[in-house]
Order: structure tokens, then C-alpha cells, then sequence
């Protein structure tokens, strides 16, 4: 029997998200098809805390519920925790969005009836209904990547678009944000992020950020930093070397609150990261800096975003660091380079 032909009556239906925020942004269409495909069902998001505020406004899930691995459900007794929790939710069925064995595991320890993913991590014999991640598939955009799942179970496609909601609350936050640091919510606001998880391969230089942003002051005079904990001092950096005008925020946002700050840019210069999908997801014009990441299969998924890249022998490598440690792939990318970028940018919106 066709999976979607045991689905149709579900009422119940849990997915798991992805772990990382650039994954889960680009998991929203597929998100968007599953309400689609069941319009009456009650649908629930597992998500871990840090990925948790891209779900938390969306029209297309009825609840969030946090995968507390470093409190309630920490370590092997914390994952039975879990899937007793979900258990006692009586779901029909549970879509795996994230493909690692953990997530078929618990889902089948819950005592899920309908279990569907990738049959990838060596877990398909946990799976009711693996789909097969054929190398093709591998090749795709990641947002196809993701509904590719739903239409290896007959599910319909829908609108693909990226797709996030801002809360009022988090408006609100950002707004005072705006006010506390003196910043006018009426000139253009430039949004810049200078780091990326997953190593310094895909960072472009933090000068070079500094620099193009001295080249844009007539055009977006106010500057705001963005990054994460762990990120205090590259943004310090950059705003010493900017001077007025330029508000490092790098560890002193949540999540919720940077969205809806990047929300409020006017243009947002990036390299490929979370917070790249979010700008795209908002609609943001964004200049993208792509190097040892593949800029096929996770571009930022928006008629508002150009990607500037240099092709090079040696990338897409996929590194956390650069294996040849010369960096060429970033240092290719000139400050002139992207300026031109955002000055299209600019015109065009």
C-alpha cells in the first residue's frame, strides 16, 4: 500500500526537523507541502532549542516541541524521555526530515505506525516507508532535497518558495533594539555576516567586510553586525575598524530577534550560512560570498539574492578549514566584486 494512502485520514503527523538553522529554513517549503497535503491534520515540529524560532510563527504547524538534548531528553535515558513524550501524543505518522539514525530510532521507539525518510544512515530497516536518496537527488537544491521525501510518497508539490513569518513580539524587540543603539528605522539599514559556522573556509575576510562597508556608507549609512555566541570579538573587530555608525550585535541576540532585525535591512551581505537562508526566506536583497561551499545545492533560495563567487580548481571543496591553506577561493572575491553586487541590489529594489 502507497504510504500516502495510509496518511490520508491522519490526524496526527510530527516532523523532525533538521539540526541547523541554513537546513531548516530550506525544510519550510516542504513544511508548506505537508499542510498542504493534509489541511486538516494536527502537525508538530520536533526541533532542537537553537532552530526552534524558525517554526515558531508558522502557519503551516499547529505546535513546536523542543528536543531538550542538553536538559530533559540529554544522553541514552533522555532519548527514551523523548520518545515517551511523543508517544504520548498518539501521532499517526512522523516525516523524518533529518536523516540521521537518531531520528528513525526514536521515532520507532515511540511506537510511530508510519515512519518515512531517506533510507540513508543505515537505518531504513526502522523506516515503514524508506524513499531512496538516489545520487540524483544529492544534486539537487536542498529545498528540493527535503521535498523530494514527500513526493517519493505520492504526496502532491506545491508553492516552493521559502517560506517565514516574523512575530510581533520579536518586531517589537527589534524595533527597541533600533532605538536603544540611536539607529532611525527611516534610512537604509545594512546587515552584514561576517562569520559561518562549520569553520573559516566559507568566511570572507573580515577587512574586506569593513572596507566594503566604508564603500557603502552614502547608500546605507547605519551598519549592523550579526553572528552568534562565540563571534564577540570578530564583530568588535570589524565595527572598530567602520568607526560610527556600525552596531556589532555578534552574542547578543537570540535567534527570533536577529530575524527580525535582518527583516528591517535594507541589504544584507553574507557568507553562506543560517542566517543567508533566513535574508532569503525574508525576502532581503542579499549579496551572498560563496567559496569552498556548493553554491548549487545551497544557495539562498531568492529572486532578491546574488551569489558572488570566483571558480576555482579547488572549490566547492566542502572543508571546515582550507585543506590547501591558501584560502583562494575567499581571496579571489574582491571588495569591488561585491560592491558592484550590491549596487544592482540597490538599483533593482
Amino acid at each position: 500500500m502507497k504510504p500516502y494512502l495510509k496518511l490520508k485520514n491522519a490526524r496526527r503527523l510530527l516532523i523532525r526537523s533538521t539540526n541547523w538553522i541554513g537546513d531548516a529554513v530550506m525544510t519550510t517549503p516542504a513544511v508548506r507541502m505537508i499542510r498542504k497535503n493534509f489541511p486538516d491534520a494536527e502537525i508538530t515540529i520536533l526541533a532542537k532549542p537553537w532552530v526552534a524560532p524558525v517554526f515558531e510563527n508558522s502557519s503551516h504547524a499547529d505546535h513546536v516541541m523542543i528536543y531538550d538534548s542538553s536538559g530533559r531528553h540529554h544522553g541514552v535515558i533522555g532519548k527514551f524521555r523523548l520518545a515517551r513524550d511523543l508517544e504520548a501524543r498518539y501521532f499517526d505518522a512522523a516525516i523524518l526530515l533529518q536523516n540521521a539514525f537518531e531520528a528513525a530510532l526514536i521515532s520507532f521507539l515511540a511506537g510511530i505506525p508510519v515512519r518515512i525518510g531517506y533510507d540513508t544512515d543505515a537505518r531504513r530497516f526502522l523506516l515503514t516507508h524508506p524513499v531512496p536518496c538516489t545520487p540524483e537527488i544529492k544534486r539537487v537544491h536542498q529545498t528540493e532535497y527535503y521535498t523530494d521525501i514527500l513526493r517519493g510518497i505520492g504526496l502532491r508539490p506545491c508553492n516552493g518558495e521559502l517560506y517565514m513569518k516574523v512575530s510581533r513580539e520579536n518586531q517589537c524587540r527589534a524595533g527597541e533594539t533600533l532605538r536603544q543603539y540611536g539607529i532611525s528605522q527611516q534610512g537604509r539599514l545594512l546587515g552584514i555576516n561576517p562569520g559561518a559556522t562549520f569553520g573559516t573556509a566559507k568566511r570572507w575576510f573580515p577587512e574586506r567586510y569593513a572596507a566594503l562597508c566604508k564603500k557603502l556608507a552614502d547608500a546605507a549609512p547605519n551598519i549592523l553586525i550579526f553572528g552568534g555566541p562565540g563571534e564577540e570579538a570578530l564583530g568588535k573587530h570589524i565595527s572598530e575598524i567602520i568607526g560610527k555608525h556600525c552596531i556589532s550585535l555578534c552574542g547578543k541576540t537570540t535567534l527570533g530577534e536577529a530575524i527580525a532585525l535582518i527583516e528591517k535591512c535594507s541589504l544584507f551581505i553574507t557568507n553562506d550560512s543560517g542566517l543567508m537562508h533566513v535574508a532569503a526566506a525574508l525576502d532581503v536583497p542579499q549579496a551572498a560570498i560563496f567559496g569552498s561551499t556548493d553554491h548549487v545545492t545551497t544557495s539562498p533560495a531568492s529572486a532578491k539574492s546574488r551569489i558572488v563567487r570566483v571558480p576555482t580548481p579547488c572549490s566547492p571543496c566542502l572543508r571546515p578549514e582550507c585543506p590547501e591553506k591558501h584560502h583562494q577561493c575567499m581571496k579571489a572575491v574582491t571588495v569591488d566584486m561585491v560592491y558592484e553586487a550590491c549596487q544592482k541590489l540597490i538599483i533593482d529594489n
